[in-house]
C-alpha cells in the first residue's frame, strides 16, 4: 500500500510563485533543467541513501491548483488575474531521472533532475528539496545505525519525538529502505506494509499490583507475542519474574519472545539478564534494548560486549540528531537550448544535463564514481539516474518497499568499509568525465 494524500502546490515558497508570474507576464515558457544534489560545504557523511522519489513523483502525477489554492492566492492580491487563470490549467509535464531509492550515492553528485518548462519546474523546487532531503537524512542516518547493528534487528521507535505526523511517517519508511526491520508505527504499518513492534510501557506494569501480575497479564493477552519490559523496578528481578512467567507459558505451549532494557549500563545488564535466562533454560528468549541508541551507542556497547539480539532505535536517529539537515540544492543547469552554470564563491555548480556513472572492481565493490553528460557512454561505468517519468506520467509502476531495502542492502554490500565508518572522513572518489569537465570551461 502506499500514501496517497498529496500535499498541493501551495506547499512551496513566496518566491517560486512571484517568479513563476514574472515568467509568465514576460511570456518565459522555454524549457529547464534542474538538477538535485547536495553541496560538500556542510557534508557530515561520507555516503547518502536515496529517499523520498516515490512521494515526489505521486506530487508531480497529480500537480493541479485547486479552486480552493486559486482563491486563496486571489485573497492576497498580489497576483494578476491573468496568471491565476493560468495557473487553474497548469499540470506538471515535464521528465524526471533519478537515482532508485535505496541507491547509495554520495555529495555533489545529482540524485534527480528534473526537466519541464521552467514555470512547472520552478514551482516543484521547495516540495522536492523538502521531501527528498528529509527521507534521504533519516535514511542515511538509519544506514549508518544498520551498519553498527552487524546483523542485530532494528526497529524505528522515534515516533513520538519525531518533529510532526508527516516526519513521522517519512522516518518509518525511510529507516526501512536503509534496512530497519520494523517499527512501533502502526499507521506507517498500514500505509507501507512495514512490520509493526512494540512491547509495554512502564504505566502498564506500574498498574499491577506487582510486576509478575503484570506479565501474566500480558502473556495472556498475547501468548504467542509477549516481550516483557523488565526495567520499572530492578531489572535482575525484573528478569527473573520474566522467566517465571516464561517457564509458566511453556507449560501452556506459548513461548516468551524476548525481554526489553530501556534504562542503566546496557552492557552489564545484558550479560548478567543473558546469565538469568540461560541458567533457567531459557536460552531462546531475546534481549531488546532501547533508550537513547543510534549507530554511536550501538558501537560502543557492542564493542564493550553488550549481549544484545535488538535494538529499538527512537529519536536520535527520527531527527537524525548529530546531523539535522543536508545541504541540498535544486539549481538550473541548463535554459532555452543552452548549458547553465552558477558561478557564486562557494556555490559553484556543474552546467549540463548529467549522468552519474558508477565503476567496480574485479570483486563487485565500488571503486569510484564519474560524473557525466546525460548522452555518455562510459562502457566501464553503470548508469544511476533513470528515466521514470515523461511527460509528467510515471512510466513504471512504484516498486515495493521490500525491493527499496534489497536495493539499498544490495548497494552498500558493496560499498567498502572504510566509508561506512561513523567517525573517520573518507571521500569516495568522484570525478567528472572530460566531457563534463570541457562543458564547465564552455559554460564560464
Amino acid at each position: 500500500m502506499t500514501e496517497s494524500h498529496r500535499a498541493g502546490p501551495l506547499f512551496t515558497d513566496l518566491y517560486e510563485l512571484t517568479m513563476a508570474a514574472s515568467y509568465f507576464a514576460h511570456e518565459v515558457f522555454d524549457t529547464a533543467t534542474f538538477s538535485l544534489f547536495i553541496r560538500d560545504v556542510y557534508v557530515t557523511r561520507n555516503y547518502f541513501v536515496a529517499a523520498g522519489l516515490e512521494q515526489v513523483l505521486n506530487e508531480l502525477a497529480g500537480f493541479q491548483f485547486s479552486d480552493q489554492d486559486i482563491r486563496y492566492l486571489q485573497s492576497i492580491s498580489r497576483f494578476s488575474k491573468h496568471f491565476l487563470d493560468y495557473l487553474r490549467q497548469l499540470h506538471f509535464t515535464g521528465e524526471v531521472n533519478a537515482m532508485p531509492e535505496g541507491t547509495v550515492f554520495f555529495a555533489n553528485e545529482p540524485v534527480m533532475e528534473v526537466t519541464a518548462p521552467i514555470v512547472e519546474a520552478q514551482l516543484i523546487e521547495t516540495f522536492v528539496l523538502n521531501t527528498i532531503g528529509f527521507q534521504t537524512m533519516i535514511a542515511s542516518k538509519a544506514a549508518r545505525c544498520f551498519h553498527a547493528a552487524a546483523g542485530r534487528p532494528l526497529i524505528d521507535f522515534s515516533l513520538r519525538r519525531t518533529q510532526g505526523k508527516d516526519a513521522g511517517i517519512k522516518v518509518a519508511r525511510s529507516t526501512f529502505i536503509a534496512g530497519f526491520a520494523a517499527t512501533s508505527n502502526v499507521l506507517a504499518g498500514k500505509i507501507y506494509g512495514i512490520p509493526i513492534s512494540g512491547t509495554m510501557a512502564h504505566s502498564y506494569v506500574s498498574a499491577f499490583d506487582n510486576e509478575r501480575d503484570a506479565f501474566f497479564a500480558y502473556a495472556d493477552t498475547f501468548p504467542d507475542h509477549s516481550i516483557f519490559l523488565i526495567d520499572t523496578y530492578d531489572s535482575f528481578e525484573g528478569a527473573r519474574h520474566a522467566a517465571a512467567v516464561a517457564k509458566e507459558m511453556q507449560k501452556r505451549g506459548h513461548t516468551l519472545i524476548g525481554v526489553r532494557l530501556d534504562s542503566g549500563d546496557m552492557v552489564s545488564l545484558s550479560r548478567k539478564v543473558r546469565k538469568i535466562f540461560d541458567a533457567a533454560g531459557l536460552s531462546d528468549v531475546k534481549i531488546f534494548a532501547s533508550s537513547g541508541f543510534d549507530e554511536f551507542k550501538i558501537t560502543k556497547v557492542i564493542s564493550e560486549g553488550a549481549v544484545i539480539d535488538a535494538f529499538g532505535v527512537g529519536t536520535k536517529v527520527g531527527v537524525s540528531a548529530d546531523a539535522p539537515f543536508v545541504d541540498i540544492v535544486y539549481k538550473m543547469v541548463w535554459f532555452k537550448g543552452r548549458d547553465v552554470r552558477k558561478l557564486s564563491p562557494g556555490k559553484v555548480t556543474l552546467a549540463g544535463e548529467k549522468q552519474v556513472f558508477r565503476t567496480s572492481d574485479r570483486n563487485g565493490c565500488y571503486s569510484e564514481d564519474i560524473i557525466g553528460q546525460r548522452d555518455e557512454i562510459i562502457a566501464e561505468g553503470q548508469p544511476l539516474l533513470e528515466k521514470v517519468m515523461e511527460n509528467g506520467r510515471l512510466l513504471y509502476p512504484h516498486p515495493q518497499l521490500n525491493m527499496l531495502q534489497e536495493r539499498f542492502k544490495e548497494n552498500f554490500a558493496a560499498l567498502d568499509d572504510g566509508y561506512k565508518s561513523i567517525q573517520d572522513h573518507k571521500a569516495y572518489p568522484v570525478k567528472l568525465s572530460t566531457r563534463l569537465q570541457n562543458l564547465q570551461k564552455e559554460s564560464k
